[in-house]
């Protein structure tokens, strides 16, 4: 027997260290088929002798029965919460409290920590074995979740220590990774369940689950952050993060000393715009005075302790009333509701307005005027509303339905079978005509500087615009006669003008505002074919043959060659002297990025975040979210974060997008492989 103990302890200990360097390390020391292996046995070995198993066992993480409900149960050491600091002018006056209460500012450290948008555990260990999972209620009592904090692989059944303590308190933040949360959501989205609003409430739904089989295929994951325990040498936060590592824990790897409250600042500040880089969501950083000492001299308020704060970012979730409903006319005659709103502060700016999508999204929200909404911005998205609060509906509204006719031209609306979108198709239409120009004029198109929507409406309201081809025919007398633009201003806007001439073959297809046709399918397709007469006359299987081309752009490509108005147009643009004609380039293999990693940091000159994912992934690479030692490129924009220092530091190859395109020019060869490329279903869409 006592071999048989000996073999089942050394399975735990070797199934325990893969586990941590797979999950919390991101680091795996062990083949998937050896770690299947090694559990098997243990399994094999616990099922013949159930006296030898113990509750730190890998075996033991997903309970076979659901539990029938939450006990409530008392925390050991109360939780609790943190001021909140709105600003950096908030910041600095917690910080002259605390100075002022501690009377020496001499050993004044600060360590901050990202914090984490999800749900707070208490943990307890008992002689290094947990015994007991509970949430944080009201921080004096909470509820027992103990049975599926078991499944969350970032939280240890056993603490790595040789002696540990009697007992060891842990305090953390259990979170849903974006692309876990976006898995989730899609599968309820196809079985008809309502979706989670935001990865928070799913990651505090998950642990409330009955059944622990739910959670553990949710993959939960788990950032420690507080450690109680006796008998051990740490005196600072910072060492108990450390300390909490070495135990076993996922540690935030973002985290900081500061010397100082501006490297605060400058913390704080880095953050706000990278944070949307991270694979989790994030909402603010928690600050706190470093020392533990100082922390027991300044001591706690009835809420807050007062040696640490809460310094949060804009909100990017608030609630506003619907004023109104409008509807927009876009270059493509799409029309998109949109909801016209009090004014509110989401992310740093005042938002009026928010998109409604489409006429379904609309019929879903059930959306009136005077609404209570709740609407929510993210980086740079544009606002849209989330949800609406219909027990705050005022009485007798009514719903609110897409206009029959375009309320720029008159022309009847249109929706297609199978589409969304309801749409105006009278190709003069002023809006239609207004949208194609600005689309023309913008930076990943032709770049016309000056060329904005005000300067747009006046070319086109005083009847010198008709076509995106009249821009090349207007003279500085003209452009200087319009209101609000004199001689130098038009002399500068006809020079962009003349300037954009020289752009290339893919920015000038782009321009053309093809339904579909992003700044990647753009430059596909001028990659194949050289010139604007071979696109044109190329059928839907040729087009399709392109890597990267699906069915529905290379029909809307056929198309819209086919309409006698766009050859019209693109003849008077080749007069005018733009490209269209592509430069050679070199050949390279189609999947020159097989098996490479690469992350993506900063803003790329012409293409979007997930058009260039796209292009890596089609050429065989994959993208990361986050900086490691297996990254092999990292990708480099305007204005890159913090995984340029990561990368800098791990001596990562850093390139930039010219060189990331240079890397995945498609073979041209691959038009012959037709049937194999079509398999692929492969589409790389813009948001057109």
């Amino acid at each position: 027997m006592s071999e048989i103990r000996q073999r089942i302890e050394q399975l735990r200990q070797q199934l325990q260290k893969a586990n941590y360097a797979y999950y919390v390390e991101d680091n795996p020391i062990m083949e998937d088929a050896v770690y299947d292996r090694l559990y098997r046995q243990l399994q094999e070995l616990e099922t013949e002798y159930p006296e030898l198993i113990t509750s730190d066992s890998p075996t033991q993480r997903v309970g076979d029965k659901p539990a029938s409900e939450f006990v409530s149960v008392k925390h050991n050491i109360p939780l609790y919460s943190l001021e909140n600091a709105f600003n950096l002018e908030e910041l600095a006056k917690w910080n002259d409290r605390a100075s002022r209460l501690a009377s020496d500012t001499n050993n004044f450290e600060y360590v901050c920590e990202l914090k984490i948008d999800g749900s707070a555990i208490a943990l307890t260990y008992e002689r290094g074995i947990l015994v007991r999972g509970a949430t944080r209620g009201d921080g004096i009592t909470g509820e027992d979740i103990t049975q599926n904090v078991r499944t969350i692989r970032t939280i240890p059944l056993r603490l790595n220590l040789d002696n540990s303590p009697p007992t060891v308190e842990v305090r953390g933040e259990a979170f849903l990774p974006i692309e876990v949360f976006d898995r989730i959501n899609n599968e309820r989205k196809q079985t008809g369940v309502a979706l989670f609003a935001n990865p928070r409430n799913a990651a505090a739904g998950t642990l409330r689950q009955l059944d622990a089989k739910i959670v553990d295929k949710r993959q939960l994951k788990f950032f420690a952050y507080t450690l109680h325990i006796s008998q051990a040498s740490v005196s600072t936060q910072w060492e108990s993060l450390e300390l909490l590592r070495e135990m076993g824990f996922l540690v935030n790897p973002n985290r900081k000393l500061c010397q100082s409250i501006e490297e605060v600042d400058r913390y704080f500040q880095s953050w706000e715009i990278d944070r949307h880089d991270l694979p989790y969501m994030t909402d603010g950083v928690v600050v706190k005075l470093n020392s533990y000492s100082l922390q027991e001299r300044l001591g706690f308020t009835q809420k807050f302790p007062r040696w640490a704060i809460a310094l949060k970012y804009p909100a990017e979730e608030a609630p506003t009333i619907v004023k109104d409903i409008t509807v927009n006319v876009g270059r493509t005659g799409a029309v998109t509701p949109m909801a016209i709103m009090e004014p509110v502060r989401l992310a740093g700016t005042t938002v009026q307005r928010a998109t409604l999508h489409n006429s379904d999204r609309v019929a879903e929200l059930d959306i009136r005027v005077g609404d209570t909404v709740i609407i929510r911005k993210a980086g740079e998205i544009i606002p849209e509303v989330l949800r609406v609060l219909p027990e705050l509906r005022p009485p007798n509204t009514q719903p609110f339905q897409i206009p029959a006719q375009c309320p720029e031209c008159g022309s009847s609306l249109v929706r297609t079978k199978g589409e969304a979108v309801t749409r105006c198709v009278n190709s003069s239409c002023p809006a239609i005509l207004r949208g194609s120009v600005i689309h023309w004029a913008s930076r990943d198109a032709l770049d016309i500087r000056g060329l904005g929507e005000k300067i747009v409406i006046l070319l086109i309201e005083n009847g010198l615009v008709g076509s995106i081809a009249d821009l090349y025919d207007l003279t500085v007398e003209q452009i200087a006669s319009l209101e609000r633009m004199g001689d130098k201003s038009a002399k500068k806007l006809v020079d962009a003008i003349e300037a954009s001439k020289t752009r290339p073959y893919h920015k000038v297809l782009y321009g053309l505002g093809i339904r579909y046709v992003g700044s990647v399918n753009a430059k596909l397709l001028t990659e194949n074919f050289s010139t604007i007469e071979q696109l044109s006359q190329a059928d839907p299987a040729s087009l399709e043959a392109v890597y990267g081309i699906g069915t529905e752009i290379a029909q809307s490509v056929f198309e819209w060659f086919k309409i006698s108005a766009n050859l019209t147009l693109v003849k008077a643009l080749q007069d005018a002297g733009l490209q269209f004609k592509a430069e050679k380039t070199e050949v390279k293999d189609l999947s020159s990025l097989s098996g490479k990693t690469f992350v993506v940091t900063g803003t790329l000159p012409t293409l979007k975040r997930n058009e260039a994912k796209d292009l890596i992934e089609k050429a065989g690479g994959k993208v990361a979210s986050s900086i490691s030692a297996k990254t092999d490129y990292l990708l480099i924009g305007d204005k890159p974060g913090s995984k340029l220092y990561k990368a800098q530091k791990l001596g990562i190859k850093q390139i930039d997008e010219e060189q990331l395109l240079q890397m995945i020019e498609f073979d041209r060869d691959s038009r012959s492989q037709k049937s194999e490329v079509r398999s692929q279903k492969s589409e790389v869409r813009s948001s057109n």
